[in-house]
Order: C-alpha cells, then structure tokens, then sequence
C-alpha cells in the first residue's frame, strides 16, 4: 500500500478483535516508524504510553465513556508531551548535526519556549498530534487499524497512568484488527470553506 492508499484508506475504527495480540516486532516497529515524526528543534517532546494490560485498560476503559475499543483493541497509546523538552542540553537533539548548524539552534533553543507557557503547551500538542498522525498511517500500512480519542476523563486518565506534572495529555489512539467497517466516511466539507487563498477577507 503507498502512502496515498494508506491515506484514502484510514478510517476511526470502533469495533476491534480482542483477541488478537500484536506481535513485539510489530509493535518495535510501529514505534520506530511513529518515532520519524517531525518536532521542532528535532525535540520529540511526544511520549508515547504503550498499554496493553487487560486489567488496566479495563480501569481507562472506565474513564473514557466505556468506549469498547479501549479494552478490544490490541494496544492502547495514550499520547503525551514533556513541557520541559526544551531544557535540555541541544547536543542532545542536534549533536549529529555540523558544528555551525549546532551553533545556531543550539543557542537558539530554550529562549524560544523558556516562560512561554502556551507557546511550550501548543508545541507539545503539535508534536503530540504529529506523532499520532504518523502513527495511526504508519499502522495502516502495516495492515491495522486505529481510532484517536479525545472521549475520556483526562484528569483520571493522568492519575492511572502517573503523568508527570510537567507533562501534558494528548489523546488516546486505539490500534488493532478490525471486527467491523467504520461507518461511511463523512462528505467533506468544500473548499470554499475550508481552504483560505493568500488571507482571510478583512
């Protein structure tokens, strides 16, 4: 499947085989793939909280509407950013790079976010919603299915999973084998709505 394919194709599947286990090299490879997602300053502020644990899920199951695909598919990612990313020494994310490219972002990098704590939460979901697109296409091409969530008590999902405090929640993404179609896919709304030349009317 090329990557058009796999864009045409992917849909929010609900219904899932609970039965089915996703091999470890599957899942190695799932990551490694979600892991070439695009972050500024090459940060990877994303994290990525694999759950598979029946008796677990059936607890975030019970804080997300009861939604089925929690429990039924063969892994839950919740999708999380670290707020603090920028701190870090930039060697770590640009020491591959030459020396000149390092003294540039190098410098550059934490007094773009330091007290800039929507900028910092904005780019952590951006990172965050990148790296779940990648993942739910990447899944696809390797022949599962996914579903973002957003319907879930984040509050209570923070506190089951023991998200730090300087780490936001993103969203869940369901990925496993489909059991049932999604529904038809929805008409898209037209360009004349959607996309802006140039600027918006004043």
């Amino acid at each position: 499947m090329n990557v058009l394919e796999t864009i045409e194709s992917r849909r929010s599947v609900k219904h899932y085989d609970p039965e089915h286990v996703m091999p470890e090299e599957d899942l190695a490879r799932l990551i490694e793939l979600t892991k070439l997602s695009p972050s500024s300053f090459n940060m990877q502020n994303y994290r990525l909280v694999v759950v598979r644990d029946p008796e677990f899920r059936k607890q975030l199951r019970e804080v997300a509407w009861d939604q089925a695909q929690v429990t039924d598919a063969s892994v839950l990612f919740i999708m999380c950013a670290d707020l603090t990313a920028h701190e870090v020494d930039p060697v770590k994310y640009w020491g591959h790079a030459p020396q000149e490219v390092q003294d540039i972002l190098g410098p550059a990098l934490k007094p773009f976010y330091e007290g800039k704590e929507q900028l910092t939460r904005d780019e952590a979901i951006r990172s965050s919603a990148l790296a779940g697109m990648t993942l739910m296409l990447a899944a696809k091409g390797m022949g599962y299915d996914s579903c973002p969530m957003v319907g879930f008590d984040p509050d209570a999902v923070s506190k089951l999973i023991n998200l730090p405090d300087d780490h936001v929640l993103s969203f869940m993404i369901a990925v496993g084998k489909e059991t049932k179609p999604a529904w038809p896919r929805g008409e898209r709304l037209p360009d004349s709505e959607v996309v802006i030349q140039e600027r918006f009317p004043a």
